[in-house]
């Protein structure tokens, strides 16, 4: 159990949370949600140890072992995957070190064999006899192969060395384990596994993930760090969410109601507190308005911007025509080939591969940014489309402009500072934040331009490649809301299960050998696939 009493943090005299009482225990998962920059992954740290708060406390029984998940992909080039994996458990690699160096001594003596039986005896008693076995389930579960144990750290992908660092999060049976972020970069299975193996886990698990689906999966409990204090609640992300909805629904109305009898009351005052025969009724009255306070909504740091597309005019019947289309990579290799489909104007398309090059390359090829290979594609004459690249380093870097001259590149006809203002404000830039630079801007707000930038024009086609990457989870729910309720065409890729699965009613899946086109939900495609064993990398 963590035990968390009267914490408080401050950055220069902002601050972050204060008056924080929780308790974290054994077989619950705590899923860690608020805005960006309200504290979380510091709230993370100073459970670790990492950061002293500015008051406050955390205790945990000292025999209990937590375990952080590393975000320094560098950190253990030096080493083995087998020695990274294993070092989840410090004290066990430390003795599986001592007693081997003691072994390999050319001048053992008998001190060295009473130290070595000691060590043998910690060792056992740690579960190290199974270690190396253990690593292996862990591996492979990600997706893995056993023999990538044996392989130096500073050698494998990056993709790879993010399975190995969770791996070693996992390894050695943890109290507590501390997940940052942990699905970045994994593929379906690997996300697949890890929820098993958390919903399985008998200790506590605290994490932070944008991830809404793996957080429905896993938490049976949710910290909101909001309104400058962190607060816990019983269920998964769906139903916090849910719930924060019909509460902030529920205090509206009842201000509502209360700001209404107030103008009652008011009204009634004024107009019969100069009539003698009223006026004890009108004193009575009064009395009961001072008592009547309008409660206030508490200024809340989480923000929702708006996302919303509104298409100029209908796409007619013919929206895209696709033919042998085919794109190679650098080398000459193929990223796809023999693609053959048509869309239709009810169609919102979810883009996956076995290849994630692959994915980019079609949609800059379709959106006109390519050039195929092979085959050929044609929009219909009454279509319009909008594109957002992966990589919108070209929009920003080195851009001399500030937000308002920025978009009002992007403006047909309304560019006056007042409609810029009120635009830009709505995806939650406002007062001075118009006149930064966007060569400065984040990598969440550089999304945000973009995305206000395809809504100026109007489009009935919309193709975005990964347009949720850097986006916090407010961003998140607002894009998904905006491009479900779009009446137009959609083709976009995301490592978002729930982003995928509420928006697109088709699926293409570009193999190496062709293209699988399904028609359904993103689960009934992932069902579809598995009946018939093929393996999903995305």
């Amino acid at each position: 159990m963590i035990v968390v009493s009267d914490l408080a943090m401050t950055f220069d005299k902002q601050t972050l949370f204060k008056d924080v009482d929780l308790k974290f225990t054994p077989g619950d998962c705590y899923g860690i949600i608020g805005a960006n920059g309200a504290g979380k992954s510091t709230f993370l740290r100073i459970l670790e140890g990492q950061l002293e708060p500015t008051r406050g406390t955390v205790t945990m029984a000292k025999n209990l072992r937590m375990s952080v998940l590393r975000q320094d992909h560098f950190a253990f080039d030096e080493y083995s995957v087998l020695d990274t994996v294993i070092m989840g458990n410090r004290r066990l690699y430390d003795v599986w070190k001592e007693k081997d160096a003691l072994y390999a001594k050319e001048d053992f003596s008998d001190e060295d064999g009473i130290r070595a039986a000691e060590l043998e005896g910690e060792y056992a008693e740690m579960g190290g006899w199974e270690s190396e076995s253990d690593a292996s389930r862990l591996v492979q579960g990600l997706g893995l192969p056993e023999s990538i144990l044996y392989e130096n750290m500073a050698d494998i992908t990056d993709s790879e060395k993010v399975k190995i660092l969770l791996a070693q999060a996992l390894f050695g049976s943890p109290d507590i384990i501390l997940l940052d972020e942990p699905t970045n970069q994994l593929d379906l299975d690997a996300i697949e596994w890890l929820e098993e193996f958390i919903i399985g886990y008998e200790g506590t698990v605290l994490v932070v993930s944008h991830d809404r689906h793996f957080l429905n999966n896993v938490c049976t409990r949710i910290v909101d760090i909001d309104y400058g204090k962190i607060k816990m609640y019983v269920g998964n992300y769906a139903f916090w969410y849910e719930s924060s909805q019909l509460i902030q629904k529920l205090i509206k109305q009842q201000n509502r109601r209360a700001e209404e009898k107030i103008a009652d009351l008011q009204a009634f005052i004024a107009r019969f507190s100069a009539n003698k025969s009223k006026s004890r009724q009108a004193t009575s009255r009064k009395k009961l308005l001072d008592k009547l306070t309008v409660e206030e909504l508490p200024a809340s740091s989480r923000r929702y911007p708006f996302v919303g597309f509104s298409p100029d005019r209908e796409p007619g019947k013919e929206i895209l025509e696709v033919h042998g289309l085919g794109k190679n990579d650098a080398s000459g290799a193929a990223l796809f080939q023999h693609l053959d489909f048509r869309l239709e104007r009810t169609d919102k398309v979810a883009v996956l591969a076995d290849n994630e090059l692959a994915i980019t390359a079609f949609l800059q090829v379709v959106a006109g940014e390519a050039e195929p290979d092979a085959g050929e594609y044609k929009w219909g004459g009454t279509t319009s489309m909008s594109y957002f690249p992966k990589d919108n380093g070209a929009f920003f870097d080195g851009v001399e402009l500030n937000l308002i001259e920025w978009l009002r590149q992007y403006t047909p006809t309304e560019d006056t500072e007042t409609f810029l203002r009120g635009f830009l404000g709505r995806m939650l830039f406002s007062g001075d934040e118009v006149f930064k630079q966007v060569k400065v801007l984040s990598g969440g707000e550089r999304v945000r331009c973009m995305l206000s930038r395809m809504m100026l024009f109007g489009s009935n086609v919309l193709v975005l490649d990964q347009p949720t990457n850097h986006l916090d989870l407010e961003s998140i729910t607002a894009l998904n809301d905006g491009l479900r309720d779009f009446k137009g065409v959609v083709i976009f890729s995301s490592h978002d299960h729930e982003f995928i699965q509420t928006i697109a009613n088709r699926i293409l899946y570009l193999r190496e050998d062709g293209l699988t086109d399904f028609r359904g939900t993103y689960d009934e495609f992932i069902e579809y696939c598995r009946a018939r064993g093929e393996k999903l990398s995305g």
